[in-house]
């Protein structure tokens, strides 16, 4: 059979189109697997500064990392305990194939005689008592003959977990499904954008203080000497009620009002505002406003005990 020219001709145009074809789909998938790689590099590098921004976060807070678990794949003590070991059949089955190395070349030979001539053969091992044939040796289908000795319901229970399903020794496993890395890169990068929005949450919660996580550092401030001063007032009056019954002498009671008492508030206040008035992440300490905190404490309690002698009087 004769080619024309023509023919030929086709036929070297069309390997062409398939050589340029195959070029092109190996360029395409060549470029697609660098922006795979590109792809896994950057969200890898994104990940690993999510970890160490939240180590430093956890550390911030003091939060603790958790204890390292278990392997996934190793087992309990308890469920190592608890899982029964292999049927006495087998047990003396693997005793016996592993004898001492002593045995002779004529007790091997002879082991392997027997045991390819009760393969061949048909098996007389005793079984259900009337002579025929038993275990795997067994014709299903056939009156009086059973595939398997009976074996009672505690001894069946033990020997579940290693017994082998003949039937099923041939089934291949099931195939995994197909994986697409683009879907699973594009679901690995909107998990990191959730951990990202959920980081910055906890940088926002971290950058406020436990007391009066709201407002503002000025107003915080008013509101604890503010209530250190209010605490003392409570005091100074508790003091005026002992001096009207003559349990605290006059001097005693104004060196509590006019020193004592402000300057234990004052320090209430700062040590107030030192524990519980800092965020667990700021750069350097925050303002405690010692100046107005100062005026707050020293004004505020000479003016309660001013209050208390003037309510006295208009109520007299």
């Amino acid at each position: 059979m004769t080619v024309s020219f023509e023919e030929y001709a086709a036929l070297a145009r069309q390997l062409a189109e398939q050589h340029r074809a195959g070029e092109q789909h190996a360029a395409a998938e060549s470029a697609r697997r660098r922006d795979l790689h590109a792809a896994v590099d950057y969200l890898h590098q994104r990940l690993t500064a999510q970890g160490h921004r939240l180590d430093q976060l956890g550390r911030a807070t003091g939060i603790d990392q958790p204890p390292a678990g278990p392997a996934p794949g190793s087992a309990s003590p308890s469920e190592t305990a608890a899982w029964p070991g292999p049927p006495s059949g087998s047990a003396s089955a693997s005793g016996s194939g592993s004898g001492p190395a002593s045995t002779g070349g004529s007790a091997r030979s002879s082991a392997a005689g027997s045991g390819s001539a009760s393969a061949a053969g048909a098996s007389t091992a005793p079984g259900t008592g009337d002579g025929g044939p038993d275990g795997a040796a067994g014709v299903s289908g056939r009156a009086g003959v059973g595939a398997y000795p009976e074996v009672p319901a505690g001894e069946a229970r033990l020997a579940l977990p290693t017994a082998v399903s003949p039937a099923g020794a041939g089934v291949p496993a099931q195939r995994a499904a197909a994986v697409d890395p683009v879907v699973e890169l594009e679901l690995a990068r909107r998990m990191a954008d959730e951990a990202d929005r959920h980081g910055q949450q906890a940088e926002l919660l971290a950058q406020r203080p436990a007391l009066l996580p709201t407002w503002s550092p000025l107003a915080r401030a008013v509101a604890v000497y503010a209530g250190c001063g209010a605490a003392a007032g409570v005091i100074v009056l508790a003091l005026v009620l002992a001096s009207g019954v003559g349990l605290v002498d006059g001097f005693t009671l104004g060196a509590w009002i006019c020193a004592g008492l402000p300057a234990v508030a004052f320090f209430g206040g700062y040590l107030v505002l030192g524990r519980w008035g800092r965020p667990a992440m700021v750069a350097g300490t925050p303002p405690r406003y010692l100046p107005l905190g100062f005026l707050i404490c020293f004004l505020l309690v000479p003016m309660a005990y001013c209050a208390y002698l003037l309510l006295v009087r208009g109520l007299r």
